[in-house]
C-alpha cells in the first residue's frame, strides 16, 4: 500500500475508487507550502496529486519515500521540477485532461470582449438601451493569434475556425498541426492579430511575455485573452494597454497572484472580463483529471515496482 497526499480538499470518486487499497491523506481546501511540508513530514508519500499550493525542495525532502508528484491538471509550474528531476522524482501531468473545459473558457471570455457582454449587461439591469449608440466587433474575417498549440489550444484553434477566423499559432514544440491553423514566428503573433489567446505553460523564459514591448507591436484594438498563467502577462503593462485604448478588452482567466485581494487595480477596469480562475473546473473535467492525475501517478509507482 502507497500513501497518496493531495494537496486539495476531494478527488473525483472515478479517482478515489482507482486509490482504492492505498492510503490517501487531503491537505484540505486552502494548503500553503508549509502546510504541505508538514504533511510529508508527517505522512512521507509515496506520490503527491498536487492541486492547490506549491510543491518545492523543502516539501521533496521531507517524504524521503516521493516517487512521482502528479498534476490535477495540465500546467506545472507550481512543482520544482528542477528539484524534482536531482532526486529522481517523476513529475507527470494530465494534459489534455481540461482542454474542453479551458478552450470553452477562452471562446466565452473571446466573445464577451468582442460583444462588450458585461458592460451591455450592467447598463440594461440600469435601465438603458444603447441599441442606437453601440457597435461590437465581429469576429469573421479576423486573425485570431494563438501562443501555445497544446491540447487546449489546438482544441481552442478549431472553435475560431469554426467562427470563421484565420488562425494563426505560434508553438515551437508543436509538431503535426491541422490545415486550418497557419504556423508563424512569434513576431507575426504581436503583428498580424486582431485578437490574441495564451495557451502555453508558464516558463522563465516567457514569463511577461505580453508586456509593454510586444504589445507596442500589436494593433491598436487588439484583445486579449488568457486562460494560461497570469505570470505571461505583466500586468501593469496590460492595464496601462487598456486604459489607453491600445488593448480594446482583455479576458482574463488567471492571474499572477491568486487569489486576487480587494484592491486589485483589475477591479473595475472598463474593458476587462475577469473570472477567477475556473477555465478547468467543470463537472467532466474534474472527473477528468482527478482520474489522469491518479492514474499517471499509479503507473510510475508500478514502474518503481516492477524494477525493484
Amino acid at each position: 500500500m502507497s500513501t497518496f497526499l493531495v494537496t486539495g480538499a476531494d478527488l473525483a470518486p472515478q479517482a478515489m475508487a482507482l486509490l482504492e487499497g492505498h492510503e490517501v491523506v487531503f491537505a484540505g481546501k486552502t494548503p500553503t507550502e508549509d502546510d504541505i511540508v508538514a504533511l510529508c513530514r508527517v505522512h512521507n508519500p509515496e506520490a503527491i496529486i498536487v492541486r492547490y499550493s506549491k510543491v518545492g525542495a523543502a516539501a521533496m525532502d521531507a517524504a524521503p519515500a516521493l516517487k512521482v508528484i502528479s498534476k490535477h491538471g495540465s500546467g506545472t509550474d507550481t512543482i520544482d521540477k528542477v528539484a524534482a528531476t536531482a532526486r529522481g522524482i517523476a513529475v507527470v501531468a494530465a494534459a489534455g485532461a481540461n482542454a474542453a473545459a479551458v478552450a470553452e473558457q477562452a471562446l466565452a471570455l473571446l466573445l464577451a470582449c468582442a460583444k462588450s457582454i458585461a458592460p451591455l449587461d450592467a447598463r440594461m439591469h440600469t435601465g438603458q438601451w444603447d441599441k442606437a449608440t453601440h457597435k461590437s466587433v465581429e469576429l469573421h474575417g479576423r486573425t485570431i493569434g494563438l501562443i501555445g498549440l497544446g491540447a487546449i489550444g489546438q482544441r481552442f484553434a478549431r472553435m475560431a475556425d469554426a467562427l470563421g477566423m484565420k488562425v494563426i499559432g505560434f508553438d515551437p514544440f508543436a509538431r503535426e498541426l491541422p490545415d486550418y491553423v497557419e504556423r508563424v514566428e512569434l513576431s507575426a503573433i504581436w503583428q498580424q492579430s486582431d485578437a490574441i489567446s495564451l495557451h502555453c505553460p508558464l516558463t522563465e523564459e516567457n514569463r511577461g511575455l505580453v508586456n509593454a514591448q510586444t504589445l507596442a507591436q500589436c494593433k491598436r484594438g487588439v484583445i486579449v485573452v488568457n486562460t494560461a498563467r497570469g505570470g505571461l502577462i505583466d500586468e501593469a503593462a496590460l492595464l496601462a494597454a487598456v486604459q489607453s485604448g491600445a488593448v480594446k478588452s482583455a479576458g482574463l482567466d488567471s492571474f499572477a497572484v491568486e487569489p486576487m485581494v480587494a484592491g486589485h487595480p483589475f477591479q473595475g477596469q472598463r474593458g476587462l472580463v475577469l473570472s477567477p480562475h475556473i477555465g478547468g473546473v467543470t463537472g467532466d473535467a474534474y472527473v477528468n483529471m482527478g482520474v489522469a492525475a491518479a492514474t499517471n501517478a499509479l503507473e510510475v509507482l508500478n514502474r518503481h515496482t516492477a524494477e525493484a
